[in-house]
């Protein structure tokens, strides 16, 4: 099971909150799942990805009730919180970089939490997105739910394309397999912000 997050409706479209939703919809449109099923608060469809049967699915739930989502679909696919990835945007890494993880805590990301809590368990994959930190001083809140900066979208573009072929590795061969391929050295210019 991936669970892409995001805020549900076209306001929210483009918003670094939402980069989960945009990575898999690359992976469905790449596989021909068309995330057309709707049902256990979700919006979702279930194919062959890498070779594995795999159900994608984006909450239609707002961003701090993602874990909502996530129990229902587990619980209907009676699958345990080890056959999940969760794909979603995370401040504390630059603009470009992934992180794959096999587990942890939130990292003060509210879906994540949500995620959490309902299923009991910190013991599911994830695919970590970088979005940065706000440069002006905007309250995280406001940040999250609004675009790249001008000079960040091309990168960002790029970014969602690496983040949909790392998932396909994921899929395909597994987290280590993953982060052998897209987990690389800080720059100087990435560490200095």
């Amino acid at each position: 099971m991936v669970l892409g997050l995001g805020n549900p409706g076209d306001r929210y479209a483009g918003t670094r909150h939402n980069l989960g939703f945009a990575v898999t919809s690359i992976v469905a449109d790449r596989h021909g799942l068309g995330l057309s099923k709707s049902g256990h608060r979700s919006h979702w469809a279930k194919g062959r990805v890498a070779g594995r049967e795999v159900i994608i699915a984006q909450p239609q739930t707002y961003m701090n009730l993602s874990g909502e989502a996530a129990q229902s679909l587990m619980a209907y696919f009676d699958l345990e919180p080890g056959a999940l990835i969760v794909v979603h945007d995370d401040l504390d890494l630059p603009v470009g970089r992934l992180k794959v993880a096999l587990k942890g805590g939130p990292g003060g990301h509210k879906g994540v939490a949500s995620i959490i809590d309902l299923l009991g368990s910190e013991a599911f994959g994830r695919l970590r997105v970088g979005i940065g930190r706000p440069r002006y001083d905007e309250p995280v809140e406001k940040f999250v739910l609004n675009g790249f900066y001008a000079d960040q979208r091309e990168k960002v573009v790029e970014t969602v394309q690496d983040a949909a072929d790392c998932l396909e590795v994921m899929l395909a061969s597994g987290a280590q397999a993953a982060m052998q391929k897209f987990h690389r050295p800080y720059s100087n210019e990435e560490e200095e912000g």
